[in-house]
C-alpha cells in the first residue's frame, strides 16, 4: 500500500501485535514518510509511546474530541489519556 507514495497514510494501531523494537522501526518508517516524502500520516493507537511519534496528538473521548498536544512526548500523552479517563 506505501509503494505507491500515497499523500495520506491511514494506520489502525500499526504496532500492535509487535514486539517494541520491531514497532519502533515501523513508526521510525511512517516518520519518514511524512519527513522525506510530505505525507500526511493518521495513526490511531492507545499507546503513549506510538504517539509520541506525531506532530499532533488528537484525543477522543465517547466520539469527540477531548484535547490535543503539539510535539508530544509520551509522558504528556499518558497524562492526558489520565485526565480524560479520570
Amino acid at each position: 500500500a506505501l509503494a505507491g507514495k500515497p499523500q495520506i497514510v491511514f494506520a489502525d494501531e500499526p504496532t500492535g501485535n509487535l514486539d517494541s523494537r520491531t514497532g519502533g522501526e515501523i513508526l521510525a518508517f511512517l516518520r519518514a514518510g511524512v519527513r522525506e516524502l510530505g505525507q500526511t500520516t493518521v495513526i490511531v493507537t492507545h499507546d503513549p509511546a506510538a504517539a509520541a511519534y506525531a506532530d499532533r496528538v488528537v484525543f477522543l473521548a465517547d466520539g469527540r474530541i477531548a484535547g490535543d498536544l503539539t510535539d508530544p512526548t509520551a509522558a504528556q500523552v499518558a497524562d492526558r489519556l489520565l485526565e480524560i479517563e479520570g
